[in-house]
């Protein structure tokens, strides 16, 4: 499902909600993810369904028109293939998130030094995670932190700094002066708030208790997400998308 230049099965479960949670309507969403890939002249695989296959990238998008544009060269049999394919996808990646959408009403256009192959606008497109154990480290600046009952003092209530989180799961900071949560215990009704935008409710599963450096006086806990609503899940990704993005431009200051 996640190979990185085919596109996702998206009938493969028989369940056409089964990827509502991957799935991006909103124009205005579906628009700025599109201009990423063009700005940054991100390389996209247009995947037929009769088997062709071409490397390309988006040249313009046309908003008013509702049309798209790839760069395309017209002696390649590719791109004849595709034009005359009954259905095409395309893939491409925003560091580690995959954009899927489709292809259609596919045509060739010729200018006087140029050929593109336009398309158009996608009404909808899918987000999908590269690697499901990728990680972004959070911005300590939002304050990240997750709200749950201690499991094993239910009169306390915990309030634990999330360190990272990837979409299958995150890291808590526990400080060394709390009652330690043993790996194995599932934890019910927990509150994970990541920013103003990103509120996430569900069970976490500890994996593993890790030592940190003496310094920091406290261990770091490993957990698994469960239980997280469709939409939960794409806030999710969405902000794994933007922490991504975030820090990329604080490196680049």
């Amino acid at each position: 499902m996640f190979s990185d230049t085919q596109p996702a099965s998206l009938d493969a479960h028989g369940d056409p909600s089964a990827f509502d949670a991957f799935r991006v309507r909103e124009p205005a969403e579906v628009k700025s993810l599109l201009r990423s890939l063009m700005d940054r002249s991100v390389t996209i695989n247009l995947n037929g369904s009769d088997g062709s296959a071409y490397a390309t990238t988006l040249w313009t998008i046309d908003g008013g028109q509702g049309k798209l544009a790839f760069t395309a060269d017209m002696m390649a049999p590719a791109v004849h293939r595709l034009v005359e394919a009954d259905e095409a996808v395309a893939v491409g990646y925003l560091d580690q998130i995959k954009l899927q959408f489709e292809v259609a009403d596919r045509m060739l256009v010729h200018g006087r030094q140029t050929c593109v192959l336009q398309a158009a606008l996608p009404r909808e497109l899918f987000r999908f995670q590269r690697r499901s154990a990728y990680r972004v480290r959070t911005l300590e600046r939002g304050a990240p932190t997750a709200h749950f009952r201690h499991p094993a003092i239910p009169d306390m209530t915990l309030e634990l700094r999330v360190l990272d989180v990837s979409v299958g799961g995150c890291a808590l900071f526990m400080p060394a002066d709390l009652p330690m949560v043993e790996p194995g215990i599932e934890i019910n009704d927990c509150t994970i708030e990541l920013d103003a935008g990103t509120l996430l409710r569900g069970t976490l599963l500890v994996h593993h208790v890790t030592s940190i450096q003496p310094e920091a006086r406290g261990v770091r806990l490993g957990c698994e997400l469960l239980n997280l609503e469709p939409e939960a899940t794409r806030l999710l990704q969405r902000y794994i998308d933007q922490t991504q993005k975030r820090r990329r431009m604080m490196s680049l200051d």
